[in-house]
């Protein structure tokens, strides 16, 4: 109940705000005309308000996708190295052997185009061990060189 009385009063607050300015604004379009002065810009209290809050939203959302997205990255790529390494599990139980390349997954089926692609446009890296028994496999990550700190790496 308090709250409500507090938006009620807020609400009011706002409109007085409102209706003093359009007096203002009213006296000063006054002036103007009779001096011959150019129009000033006024704006409303309550559109500053909106215009702060705007402005707030703006500046949450861009800090959200600078400090969020690299996270989103990072497990959307880790979830596609266990997608490529559960077909390379499949590849080596059916075939007998790891394919020598990783495109060779792909055998032209259109929804795994992308698959092989990290969340930052590099393609994942493959290395086939000697003996062909293991495999490393592993995202340059958003620096796009090998052997940094964000290099994500899937081996079996």
């Amino acid at each position: 109940m308090g709250s409500f009385i507090a938006e009620i009063l807020a609400e009011l607050l706002e409109w007085y705000l409102d209706i003093k300015f359009w007096f203002k604004k009213k006296k000063r379009r006054k002036f103007e005309k009779e001096n011959n002065l150019p129009k000033k810009i006024m704006i409303y209290p309550s559109d500053k308000i909106e215009f702060v809050f705007i402005v707030l939203i703006v500046i949450i959302v861009f800090g959200f996708m600078y400090f969020i997205r690299p996270m989103i990255n990072n497990n959307s790529t880790e979830g596609k190295l266990a997608e490529i390494s559960e077909i390379l599990e499949n590849e080596k139980e059916v075939l007998g052997v790891y394919p020598k390349d990783l495109k060779m997954i792909i055998r032209n089926n259109p929804l795994r185009q992308n698959l092989i692609i990290d969340a930052w446009d590099n393609n994942f890296q493959y290395q086939l061990s000697e003996d062909g028994k293991s495999y490393v496999l592993f995202s340059l990550g958003k620096d796009a060189k090998p052997k940094t700190a964000d290099d994500i790496t899937f081996n079996n």
